[in-house]
């Protein structure tokens, strides 16, 4: 149960900063939103702050933004029969299509005819009297109720996504994917001050009985060399005592302003099932805010150059077995926060990054597929036809569904069966 709930938690916080990027990006560039939800599922709550409807939905898996667009029209068909509101200028405000018990006071229309994009006209028959022909002129920012009794305001085209001009619409697609790589930088910087301080070349501690105490080795002592090669990292420390293979180091260490040279030979470990080498110390923590920060940064910017090597490696030599769904993330956010407290902060703040840049990649369904067509609008001139974008949409969430459902079945057979 504790997994479950850490994973949603983590699946939660990535999507909804996902959307907020989309979100607030949206709003600066002038480009209706229509509802924001905080999780999926049905209305927990709602309130409506002009012009957006924010919401919250039952189930804890991130949310999403509603953008006005084409494909977001209304619902209203001829044949329904609504309740509308009116203001003094005799203009429709406010329809009622929810078909609750207790609708809105106003006029019951059957409707005949509507337009709420261009014309902005709603037609019908007033209470049902087929010869009480009426027409409204609806109100530019009116709001509907649907019949899930969400209250949204309606989309004319003058607020659509498609309107705007082609920056707006590549800053707004961009915003989702670079909200998910700041928030894994934020992240690793916050992770970095909750473990010590980056490891120095000054040693903190010597085990008892360790081939260093038996060296005569002591604690304060600071590395300059192994075997004639410099030592300015911890790191390369490491590297050199595991390059030993066991055999003897010559290493120069400089204490109070002294140089003494010693050898010690590494005694072999098996740490989960691999031999390693180690002489005994521990490595004196640097606790400074700037060493810390720094840590954490360099860190971030080492995991975005892991993550596009990693990206690359799939494009050249395919696999599923690299890939991970919302069932290999559960899997891996579970080991992990078994793991403690800060082992799920950089997990957390890699899956991130890694969602961004995924993202990003120009496939029609993600973002990037998005961002292709906002670049092929800048270097033609003119956005690619809607019929065209529609069918490269289509073939490509067709695409992205099957590739799903093949990870996720991946990843059932790799965690829960194999």
């Amino acid at each position: 149960m504790k997994g479950i709930l850490i994973f949603l938690v983590v699946f939660g916080l990535l999507v909804f900063v996902h959307e907020f990027g989309h979100f607030i990006v949206a709003k600066k560039c002038g480009i209706l939103v229509r509802e924001f939800s905080i999780g999926m599922g049905p209305k927990l709550f709602q309130v409506r702050r002009n012009p957006t409807t924010y919401t919250i939905r039952w189930l804890p898996l991130g949310g999403y933004v509603r953008l006005a667009s084409k494909d977001d029209e209304t619902e209203l068909k001829p044949g329904m029969t609504v309740i509308l509101q009116t203001n003094e200028q005799n203009e429709v405000v406010r329809i009622d299509a929810s078909g609750s018990d207790i609708p809105i006071e106003g006029l019951p229309l059957q409707i005949t005819e509507v337009d709420l994009v261009d014309q902005l006209v709603i037609k019908g028959y007033e209470n049902g009297e087929e010869d009480k022909l009426v027409s409204y002129q609806v109100n530019h920012d009116a709001t509907v109720i649907d019949q899930s009794n969400t209250e949204l305001i309606i989309a004319p085209r003058d607020t659509q996504f498609q309107e705007a001009n082609v920056w707006q619409k590549l800053a707004t697609n961009v915003a989702g994917p670079l909200m998910n790589i700041i928030l894994g930088f934020v992240v690793f910087l916050i992770w970095t001050f909750t473990i010590p301080g980056p490891a120095t070349t000054t040693i903190g501690a010597v085990e008892a009985n360790s081939p260093a105490e038996q060296a005569a080795v002591e604690p304060g002592s600071k590395f300059v060399s192994i075997n004639g090669h410099k030592t300015t990292t911890f790191n390369e420390i490491s590297n050199q005592i595991n390059a030993s293979k066991g055999k003897a180091l010559s290493i120069v260490l400089t204490s109070h302003g002294k140089t003494k040279t010693v050898s010690v030979k590494p005694k072999t470990v098996k740490v989960q099932g691999q031999k390693v080498y180690q002489i005994g110390i521990k490595a004196k923590s640097d606790d400074r805010v700037l060493a810390k920060a720094k840590r954490g940064w360099d860190t971030a910017v080492s995991t975005t150059g892991m993550i596009f090597n990693a990206l690359g490696g799939l494009i050249r030599h395919f696999s599923l077995n690299k890939l991970a769904g919302p069932v290999g993330i559960y899997s891996q956010t579970s080991q992990v926060s078994q793991m403690g407290f800060t082992y799920l902060l950089a997990f957390l703040a890699m899956i991130s990054i890694n969602l961004g840049i995924v993202n990003l990649v120009p496939i029609p369904g993600l973002d990037g597929g998005k961002l292709l067509l906002n670049l092929i609008e800048i270097f033609r001139g003119k956005p690619i036809s809607e019929d065209h974008e529609a069918i490269v949409e289509l073939i490509g969430f067709g695409l992205l569904l099957l590739l799903i459902i093949a990870v996720t079945g991946n990843d059932i057979y790799r965690y829960f069966i194999k």
